[in-house]
């Protein structure tokens, strides 16, 4: 416990250097959007805006260059995942994923925008593993969906509020904010540790590569994470009503999970998800408005 203790306040103590040292090198309207949208000018003029959000986040990676590094990457994955190639669960998110890729790119061209997913190569996979509650998308739209999955989303209305959620992982651009991200703290870690004569590299033998405490990712890289977390949930939401789903069900579907998760879940600031209690409350603030903003769109 004194371990724990003494780490957290070495992890503290640095943080508050290296924000000093930030505030000191540049003047607070610059640092206030260094660490907002990320978009400060003194690290590289490049800032991209999130869709129906208008969040501004640092985007300094070509899409061409994530997409094509996703497909390479999905297409090994395919090669040793076991997949199931036919029957209804497979049917039903193939269905699924058409219906939002279609109410996706009708919602931005009726609004006269650039569709966000026109150079997505879709592709949808099952794996069979009923161990894994999971599904993700890639950037370029590569998605899978675990068997483990299905067993707490129990119905297509649930499986909707997942897939459109990792869908909007994509849309937004995450991978890209987050690598973008990561180059650009790695670059300003090496500035700052030089100003603090070593600190950060100190600091970060001490705590150890197993504690899975990394000073940069609690201290920085999470807060962006549970941002787009929690943008991905309130955009998800929207292609899933976009697309007809009934979104109520987003609420008894991370109920279900909630109880799944009981007791496991780690304390937020060491996650890069919103809580369970979390993600109920905003969807119950979202629901009515979602509904009302962005019905069904036709076929």
């Amino acid at each position: 416990m004194k371990t724990k203790i003494n780490i957290k306040i070495a992890i503290n103590n640095l943080l508050f250097k290296i924000m000093n040292l930030m505030k000191y090198i540049i003047n607070r309207r610059k640092f206030l959007g260094l660490f907002g949208c990320g978009c400060c000018s003194l690290i590289l003029p490049s800032c991209a805006t999130v869709p129906i959000t208008e969040r501004k986040q640092l985007s300094i990676i070509p899409e061409a260059t994530i997409n094509n590094q996703a497909a390479v990457a999905y297409e090994r994955f395919k090669d040793k995942a076991k997949l199931i190639t036919k029957g209804r669960q497979l049917n039903e998110i193939k269905d699924i994923g058409k219906k939002i890729e279609f109410s996706v790119n009708s919602f931005f061209t009726k609004r006269g925008e650039k569709d966000p997913t026109e150079n997505f190569g879709w592709d949808y996979v099952l794996v069979d593993n009923d161990k894994i509650v999971n599904a993700w998308c890639m950037p370029g739209g590569k998605i899978a969906v675990y068997t483990g999955l299905l067993k707490i989303t129990k119905n297509t209305d649930a499986l909707s509020i997942v897939m459109g959620h990792e869908i909007a992982h994509a849309v937004a651009r995450h991978s890209i904010e987050r690598a973008s991200q990561a180059m650009t703290i790695n670059f300003g870690t090496q500035v700052a540790d030089i100003f603090l004569g070593g600190a950060i590299n100190r600091t970060r033998n001490t705590v150890g590569q197993n504690t899975g405490l990394d000073i940069f990712q609690l201290g920085i890289m999470n807060p962006f994470g549970r941002k787009q977390e929690t943008e991905a949930d309130y955009l998800g939401l929207i292609f899933s009503s976009l697309s007809g789903y009934d979104i109520r069900e987003s609420v008894k579907l991370w109920e279900r999970m909630s109880s799944k998760n009981k007791g496991k879940e780690p304390p937020v600031f060491l996650s890069t998800h919103p809580s369970s209690q979390k993600r109920i409350e905003n969807l119950k603030n979202w629901i009515n408005e979602v509904i009302v903003k962005y019905p069904p769109i036709s076929t």
